[in-house]
């Protein structure tokens, strides 16, 4: 077994957050809108599991939890409600793509306006999460 330093450990988590956040944009253009926000939810949860890493030296590995507001608390972060609501908002991208009673309602729900607002934001929230990992 591999033992990553915390350093490391948040380099890994940038990385698949970056090859992440390029298949959103790809799903995007494909009109996915649906899996693209899917995605997009993986590209800000990876960037907090690498801040965690980061903030952790002595127990880098995050928890094992998909809930963006929770992984910000466990930063330490203060955020704003506004930032607030909109991680609530994308943590339901992860299990409204996912699982099949979901799919049809989110699929619908997923327009390319509906995408337009929250690609962008989750282009905003990459923007500050890197800034706080530098």
């Amino acid at each position: 077994m591999i033992i990553l330093t915390n350093i490391e450990l948040m380099e890994h988590w940038i990385k698949s957050s970056d090859d992440n956040l390029k298949t959103m944009e790809t799903l995007y253009k494909a009109k996915d809108y649906a899996w693209s926000l899917f995605i997009g939810h993986l590209v800000v949860e990876k960037l907090f599991k690498g801040l965690y890493a980061k903030l952790n030296v002595e127990q880098p590995h995050s928890p094992k939890i998909h809930n963006l507001v929770q992984l910000a608390d466990k930063c330490k972060l203060e955020i704003s409600k506004e930032i607030r609501e909109e991680l609530s908002i994308i943590t339901h991208f992860n299990m409204n793509a996912r699982y099949e009673d979901y799919k049809d309602t989110f699929k619908e729900k997923a327009t390319k306006e509906y995408a337009d607002i929250h690609i962008q934001k989750i282009k905003e929230l990459v923007v500050w999460l890197k800034a706080k990992l530098i």
